[in-house]
């Protein structure tokens, strides 16, 4: 086992010349003011150093939606850069980092990300050889404020094996798509999807790395299931069909049956339907799968999509968060939109049919 990485079982074991150490907000004074102000249109430096190391636990939290700061945990953005670069591996506005992607608070339970309403944890290790630097930036017109833990470790040496922690936001107002007409493999007429070119797209990596799960949020004022849509991995450069092919969004995020109708919410370790619409299936959803046990991994590219819903037949508002370990990057993530492009949409984002949204802006 790498130096510093732990396991239940290997928790007895000591370890030498491994130094634990915090950055937080807590008042340096002595007092309860134990949190930070990030001003308007400006960028913080959380914690700096220089050398190995590895991020272990990050816990935060900040408001949810105050009446003077409306869609607080969109308004700030979370960046890490790893070793020097001078464009982050990590850029995500903050509460779809901890897989809140409505601007609400949710209670979940997976391994690597956990939210008890607005306490929002990470766990996914984080290593680095000569440095690391984590920013909160806030593009807004409003003053914010954030508490936070950041845990890492300092390690006496680098670990040249270790890949670095990656993030990218995706957000999209989907419309259905147009698609051929043909026997599907039971015989019956069906919309054919042979190519996977309008599926969203929640991750698209150049460089050799791992892909290790994602939260899947959407907003749609459609009635009827919006989970038939496949996951389509295509592994460096690979064409249709990839070698990784899935059967439907419901199936991928490990569910069945769209989500016993509806009815409950759930979360598990690795996967989980957490954030509920209405039974008619309109309205805000979210969902989790993490690869903890499964990676998928790829040498030059990779890029993750899945339709919104059978052959891109459903519309509505979507985003997502990909996680993933890379080395080699050399292309600057997605740049995250401004303030107004990151807003969630009422119930019902979309005009049905009309191919503008709730603000009568082009889709």
């Amino acid at each position: 086992m790498e130096i510093g990485m732990t396991s239940l079982a290997s928790l007895p074991k000591l370890r030498n010349n491994i130094k634990s150490r915090r950055w937080s907000s807590f008042d340096k004074t002595g007092g309860n003011a134990d949190l930070w102000f990030i001003p308007a249109g400006q960028t913080v430096v959380l914690g700096e150093t220089t050398g190995a190391g590895c991020i272990k636990h990050i816990w935060m939290t900040t408001f949810e939606d105050d009446p003077s700061l409306p869609f607080n945990l969109r308004r700030l953005i979370l960046s890490m850069y790893w070793d020097g670069e001078k464009t982050p591996s990590v850029s995500c506005p903050l509460g779809d980092f901890f897989g809140l992607g409505h601007a609400v608070g949710a209670y979940f339970n997976s391994l690597p990300l956990q939210t008890s309403y607005l306490g929002l944890n990470c766990w996914f290790q984080m290593p680095y050889s000569t440095g690391v630097k984590i920013t909160v930036t806030n593009d807004t017109d409003k003053t914010s404020l954030l508490y936070f833990y950041i845990d890492y470790q300092v390690w006496p040496d680098t670990q040249p094996d270790l890949a670095r922690f990656h993030t990218s936001w995706n957000r999209r107002l989907v419309l259905k798509k147009e698609e051929k007409m043909g026997l599907n493999a039971a015989g019956v007429t069906d919309r054919l999807n042979t190519t996977g070119k309008d599926n969203y797209i929640i991750l698209d990596a150049k460089g050799r790395g791992q892909y290790v799960g994602c939260c899947l949020h959407l907003d749609t004022n459609e009635p009827g299931w919006w989970g038939e849509g496949d996951d389509m991995f295509f592994i460096d450069g690979e064409p249709w069909p990839p070698s990784i092919h899935g059967t439907g969004t419901e199936d991928y995020f490990c569910g069945a049956w769209n989500y016993n109708g509806l009815r409950e919410t759930y979360s598990t370790p690795y996967y989980g339907y957490y954030f509920k619409g209405n039974s008619d299936y309109t309205g805000k959803h979210s969902q989790y799968r993490f690869h903890v046990e499964d990676p998928v991994f790829f040498e030059k590219s990779l890029l993750f999509s899945i339709e919104h819903g059978h052959a891109n037949d459903r519309q509505g508002d979507w985003t997502s968060t990909a996680y993933w370990y890379q080395v080699g990057r050399k292309e600057p993530l997605p740049q995250i939109p401004p303030f107004e492009d990151r807003l969630p949409y009422a119930f019902g984002g979309l005009e049905k049919g009309t191919g503008k949204d709730r603000r009568g802006l082009p889709i």
